[in-house]
């Protein structure tokens, strides 16, 4: 019998023979033509986030993984992936989005995961609202988001034994109250982390997500470069305040949003001077933030673009099944 993984609290209990439905007809180069419609609400470098167009799965948003090869893959990243939404928000006291998930594998064999949240207004995640306030509450919310990632640092700091790692871009947050009729933050705004399926922490200085996970979406021909020059890099990243930061700062190139950078750098560093748990975090620069986005740039550019040979080489000439999602041309 096929390997299930269902177990969801109230508000996401879901009929998985339609999630299976869906799964069985979904069109990876189309999923708005696949047999049950999907629109995407998002893409990552591992995963595809959906709305499906199906009754019973309406109202909530799924974010697809089908990076293992086994069920017991499957199982040790449910752990890790409860793991660290548990630590950021009881430990942390992060809001995290409310969530649950399913597993199965197919009727090819192949594992897939999907993790279950409700479906966000669209305008209520960050990377969309900075495009309907004004600078002044884009410069609040960015103040809001370097709070939250400073209790990440402050649990960090407070002891040695666990470390957690996060991705702090504007579009992996939500504003709580925000009502895209009346375009305004409401004061000191709640923020909702979204995006936890990357879940990095390390115990005794031991990741506990295996990050050759990372890999399994890129091209074969890339694995070993991308494993021997950047794995690392990336990984640790995301355990760096600096750079988690640098990163967020960037990402408004990409967001189309480049004129807030000067006044989002001028603010990071008033709240590094600030003291406190973000003590000794050196200042950010207008020269490394455009220097880390114009690298950043190349890399993701070159790697799409593999991406789509290597789709090329699985469908057309292999015949065989190639499970990623890839999305079109990104605007950076």
């Amino acid at each position: 019998m096929p390997h299930v993984i269902l177990k969801n609290p109230p508000g996401f209990e879901i009929d998985l023979e339609r999630l299976r439905a869906f799964e069985r007809g979904l069109n990876p180069r189309r999923p708005e033509r696949s047999a049950i419609p999907a629109q995407v609400l998002g893409y990552g470098e591992i995963s595809t986030v959906f709305a499906i167009q199906m009754e019973g799965l309406d109202g909530l948003a799924f974010k697809r993984l089908p990076i293992f090869h086994s069920d017991q893959e499957m199982t040790a990243y449910l752990a890790i992936y409860e793991e660290y939404n548990r630590l950021l928000q009881d430990e942390v006291g992060l809001c995290v989005a409310l969530h649950g998930h399913a597993g199965f594998t197919t009727d090819t064999g192949h594992p897939v995961f999907y993790i279950i949240q409700r479906r966000e207004a669209a305008e209520c995640v960050g990377h969309r609202a900075i495009h309907l306030i004004p600078p002044e509450q884009v410069l609040e919310l960015f103040r809001r988001v370097l709070d939250h990632l400073c209790r990440v640092w402050a649990f960090n700091q407070r002891q040695d034994r666990v470390q957690i790692g996060i991705d702090g871009q504007i579009s992996n947050w939500a504003i709580q109250g925000f009502d895209p009729a009346y375009p305004a933050l409401p004061p000191h705004p709640d923020l909702c982390y979204l995006d936890t399926s990357t879940p990095l922490f390390r115990v005794e200085g031991q990741e506990q997500l295996d990050t050759e996970l990372f890999l399994r979406s890129a091209p074969s021909f890339l694995r070993w470069v991308l494993r021997l020059l950047f794995l690392e890099d990336v990984v640790n990243r995301y355990y760096d305040l600096h750079l988690v930061v640098v990163d967020l700062i960037a990402n408004f190139y990409k967001e189309q949003r480049s004129e807030l950078i000067p006044d989002l750098i001028r603010t990071a560093n008033e709240f590094f001077a600030g003291g406190g748990a973000v003590s000794g975090i050196e200042p950010v620069s207008d020269r490394e933030v455009a220097g880390y986005y114009r690298e950043d740039r190349l890399i993701w550019s070159i790697y799409q673009s593999m991406r789509r040979l290597d789709r090329f080489l699985y469908s057309r000439l292999l015949r065989r099944e190639y499970p990623y999602i890839l999305p079109e041309a990104i605007r950076r």
